[in-house]
């Protein structure tokens, strides 16, 4: 046993450690002890942070963005050239690495980036700051920072803002298919736009969702030509889709789908043979809304003659009744309007009678109700 002991002796693992590395063995463990003492935390318990953890998500169109950070109090400290030196790539917060995450590819000042999680630095100056953004997310602050791992670089402008003791990111100014993010911090803000174009980013989506569950109902075809047809975009594309809503269940919604965005393909004809196939389709109530609308559109005379149409095949509905009081109160024939609503009203549901009271009052005032 002594003899193995003694053999160890001379073994380079347990030779005594020199003076030198003693005094920088107790250095590390004093900065460390001092560390922990003055922070209070910890790397492998759940403790209170000094710079608290914070996360903000904005949507634009359907793409989201998410930025995870830590923030840090200036607590009266000079921050800019002071805390965050001039001239040296900063975390953009604290801890780790304050990230942004995009769920589709993105703009950012005009500049592509693709999809996904990204570190978030920042390089100030006194008047021009650089943001980057990293495909390194996972890393300690900025310590290990390295620029061959640059997704994107973009040079920003910094300005004044109201005092912030905490650092603080924000979503402003927002559009359909934009926002500007502002990190904000003592009295700087620096903001950066990023941009979505949502039409590709819909329409790669629909493709994806169209292969689910959702292909096998009407309603899902239907919502997505409709959203075309709202947006003015791809009008080809969106007769494919209330084709495939037909194909699915033949129904007034659809076939007036397929009617409006074959008047926006100007195919006036075909147009015309499925707003037909609408009505036949439509119940009592959906034809009397479609009159309405048309109404709204400044198209009182093919309003005026659905009215009289529905009101002819359906006179038990209510609603016919105000349909046809509408066409009197545009001819100037108030006391025939006013018969007309007041049967109206005898059927009317309790939660529009004062609704529809008040256009009898209108009709006998002889005030035409269009």
């Amino acid at each position: 046993m002594f003899g193995f002991a003694n053999s160890l002796k001379g073994n380079a693992i347990f030779a005594r450690p020199s003076a030198t590395i003693l005094r920088g063995l107790l250095l590390c463990l004093l900065l460390a002890a001092a560390s922990r003492s003055t922070l209070a935390q910890s790397f492998v318990l759940d403790l209170p942070l000094q710079s608290q953890r914070a996360e903000i998500s904005q949507t634009i169109g359907i793409t989201n963005i998410t930025i995870s950070y830590h923030r840090p109090l200036a607590k009266d400290r000079k921050v800019w050239d002071g805390i965050v030196p001039f001239g040296k790539v900063w975390r953009a917060g604290a801890n780790q690495n304050t990230t942004i995450t995009f769920s589709d590819p993105v703009t950012i000042e005009g500049q592509p980036l693709d999809k996904g999680t990204y570190g978030l630095h920042m390089l100030p100056t006194a008047d021009q700051w650089t943001i980057i953004f990293s495909k390194n997310s996972t890393s300690w602050g900025a310590f290990t920072y390295d620029q061959a791992e640059d997704a994107l670089r973009v040079t920003v402008k910094p300005k004044s803002s109201d005092p912030h003791d905490a650092l603080t990111y924000e979503f402003d100014q927002l559009q359909p298919d934009s926002a500007v993010i502002q990190m904000e911090w003592e009295k700087v803000a620096v903001p950066f736009k990023v941009s979505v174009n949502v039409h590709d980013v819909v329409q790669s989506s629909l493709k994806k969702q169209l292969r689910n569950l959702s292909q096998y109902t009407w309603m899902s075809w239907d919502d997505a030509a409709t959203y075309f047809l709202t947006e003015k975009y791809n009008f080809d594309e969106a007769l494919k889709y209330a084709d495939k809503s037909i194909e699915n269940e033949d129904r007034f919604e659809n076939e007036l789908t397929k009617s409006k965005v074959l008047i926006a393909l100007n195919r006036k004809d075909e147009a015309a043979t499925a707003q037909r196939k609408a009505l036949e389709l439509a119940s009592p109530l959906q034809i009397h809304v479609y009159a309405r609308g048309l109404q709204a559109e400044k198209r009182n005379d093919e309003a005026f003659a659905i009215f009289r149409e529905n009101a002819k095949k359906h006179p038990d509905q209510w609603f016919v009744h105000a349909g046809l009081a509408r066409v009197y109160s545009a001819q100037g024939k108030f006391d025939d309007a006013v018969k007309e609503m007041k049967l109206a009203y005898a059927g009317t549901p309790d939660n529009q009678k004062s609704y529809v009271d008040g256009l009898v009052k209108q009709l006998e005032a002889k005030q035409n109700i269009n």
